[in-house]
């Protein structure tokens, strides 16, 4: 099913209007405001400055008051209740914001932003927490990633909306104010079809302390090594957003030479390349949580900030180029696609990460680990707004600081990804399947969402761990030969994935005692193991007998057993050469098309040796 499907579904069709909404909301009313500051009340250069330099702090602010707050209130309550009551306090907000508006009152409409401050903080833990309640295991990736197009989009459109509205000589104010009190009420609307998500944490006592609270979430994010570096990564994005949204403008009149229209114009790149990376997440994940891509997005983020500035730097000798006139200009394309990778590569890194710590995340504190995340991606932003000014101080332009960003990065992803390997083993793994072969998945609903369970499968070549680890949806323990185990490279692979070496009774009995230890303490804490009673690689296609060691880990813990088969390897990359058919010589299948089918579980008191060797052999067909 695509992603798109999800549109037609009542679990998540009206979470998403209501979030792409308020999205569009807060950009429209925000730039609303600081046309009217900057351009219409007739104010000083010192004045405009204070108030559109005051404006995005009074709007963060909130993030880090009472995001721990929010945080609790996410867990312990109904989370569509509290979205209405956000939903009616936007309409409020709206209300007086139009007030401010009609009255060119600019102290009752930072009131206002701060108002509208708090709604995204309350907001904020929902949005992402709620997902994981509304969808599958296997539409999470595509749901983040349509979440994360719709807010692109709606924020775009908000923000020309707001422009363009508070500029129509007359009746602007009136316009904006309209506008925004009747996307509130939609907004409104669309919540009260939003299906009950419940409580997670109905039993959390609430600390109504900003300061001791946001100490415990941020304790709370940070005890997951991983959970927190995908924060961190999350953060970091918001850092290099920033940095570039806020450099946008200065770019387009000092650099690029153009005016208002030019503006708009790599806005809407940034956010239309963020929107196709993010639909593409799922494509390229195969619809489960790939972290693999995460590398991928920061390398790109890199390649293409850095390219950014070489394709223009400096200051433009020309001034007030329209959208038009730009991209006739020389060396224009480039630009072009350079702010549409960046915005591309900016989908790729981020979606698998939210979906990452939605998947890894508790689900009785998701929401607090969200407000974690916020509070982080605040501080992250305020630090950006740093950066941006304090290389501006220093006389660089914005193409340098563009560039400053980009390399600032390499930085950044080296120490996320040093510090979490599974993030580099991930890409390493997605780099390699994805290169040598073409695979379809089928059934990997039937891998139990939750608990332990022994995956059984054939073996045809030295790729199927790193295969079956990049399509299946559970994080799966490998039980291989050992000195596959030890191959140069794929070493790292197997054992950042906590993969358990093994070894025949013959040549090392002490490794094949603590494989099955190893077994069966994963199998204890919950986690799924795959093992290939084979005992060995295929040498002629065909499979060979079951060994009797898959009985003897049911023996020890009867978990539910999942047969699996590969299709189709045989003769592809790293499978062995049937060398009794003399084609040593012919070259192997490069991209190989292949197939794991994964049946439905069995009953450990219904699983031997012989009758799971017999149930991979009818999903394996005729092919290897």
């Amino acid at each position: 099913m695509s992603q798109f499907a999800l549109f037609g579904k009542r679990r998540f069709a009206p979470f998403f209007c209501t979030q792409a909404l308020a999205a569009f909301n807060d950009n429209a009313f925000r730039n609303a405001l600081l046309m009217l500051v900057a351009f219409q009340l007739g104010l000083d250069d010192h004045a405009a400055s204070l108030y559109t330099n005051l404006a995005p702090a009074l709007f963060i602010v909130p993030f880090f008051l009472f995001s721990a707050t929010a945080g609790q209130l996410a867990e312990k309550f109904e989370k569509t209740r509290i979205i209405r009551w956000v939903k009616l306090f936007e309409i409020l907000a709206m209300v007086i914001a139009a007030a401010g508006f009609i009255t060119h009152h600019v102290a009752l409409l930072l009131v206002v932003l701060f108002m509208m401050g708090v709604h995204s903080t309350v907001f904020g833990p929902i949005k992402y927490a709620i997902l994981p309640q509304a969808l599958k295991p296997g539409e999470l990736v595509g749901g983040n990633g349509l979440v994360e197009m719709g807010t692109q989009l709606a924020m775009l459109i908000g923000m020309i909306a707001g422009n363009e509205l508070m500029r129509v000589a007359g009746v602007g104010p009136w316009l904006a104010s309209g506008a925004t009190i009747g996307v509130a009420v939609v907004g409104y609307l669309a919540s009260r079809a939003i299906p009950p998500a419940p409580a997670t944490a109905p039993g959390l006592k609430l600390n109504w302390n900003p300061f001791s609270e946001t100490a415990r979430v941020i304790g709370i994010t940070h005890a997951d090594r991983a959970v927190w570096n995908a924060v961190l990564g999350i953060s970091w994005f918001w850092f290099f957003g920033t940095v570039l949204i806020a450099q946008l403008p200065i770019y387009t009149r000092e650099t690029l030479g153009g005016n208002g229209s030019v503006y708009t114009l790599v806005l809407t790149l940034f956010s239309v390349g963020s929107g196709v990376g993010a639909l593409l997440c799922e494509k390229l994940s195969s619809r489960r949580v790939e972290i693999g891509l995460v590398p991928l997005g920061a390398f790109g983020l890199t390649v293409f900030g850095v390219d950014l500035y070489f394709a223009r730097h400096g200051i433009s000798a020309t001034r007030g180029l329209d959208w038009l006139a730009f991209l006739h200009g020389a060396g224009s394309w480039r630009i072009v696609l350079d702010l549409t990778l960046i915005g591309m590569f900016a989908g790729l890194y981020v979606v698998p990460l939210f979906a990452f710590v939605q998947a890894r995340a508790p689900r009785e504190k998701l929401s607090r680990i969200i407000a974690g995340n916020n509070i982080m991606n605040a501080i992250f932003i305020v630090a950006a707004a740093g950066f941006g000014l304090g290389l501006y101080a220093l006389g660089l332009d914005a193409a340098q600081i563009f560039l400053g960003a980009a390399l600032l990065n390499v930085l950044v992803a080296a120490y996320i990804f040093t510090l979490v390997p599974e993030f580099i083993m991930r890409f390493i793994t997605w780099v390699l399947v994805n290169t040598l072969y073409r695979v379809r998945a089928e059934g990997g609903q039937n891998i139990p969402e939750e608990g332990p369970a022994l995956l059984v499968c054939n073996h045809v070549s030295f790729m199927d761990p790193l295969l079956l680890m990049a399509n299946l949806r559970r994080p799966a323990r490998f039980v291989m030969y050992y000195k596959i185990f030890n191959v140069p490279l794929l070493q790292f692979v197997f054992r950042t994935a906590k993969a358990i070496p093994i070894a025949g009774q013959k040549e090392d009995p002490q490794v094949l005692q603590q494989a099955y230890d190893a077994i069966d303490a994963a199998l204890a804490d919950g986690e799924v193991v795959c093992i290939f009673p084979e005992g060995a690689l295929t040498r002629d296609g065909d499979m060979a007998p079951f060994r009797p060691g898959v009985e003897k880990i049911l023996a020890r813990r009867p978990v539910p057993v999942v047969p699996m088969a590969l299709r189709g390897l045989w003769g592809s990359m790293w499978s062995r050469r049937d060398s009794t058919l003399q084609r040593s010589r012919l070259p192997r299948r490069f991209r190989a098309r292949v197939e794991l089918v994964v049946d439905a579980p069995v009953s450990p008191e219904h699983a031997s040796a012989a009758s799971l060797e017999a149930r991979v052999r009818e999903l394996r067909g005729d092919m290897a």
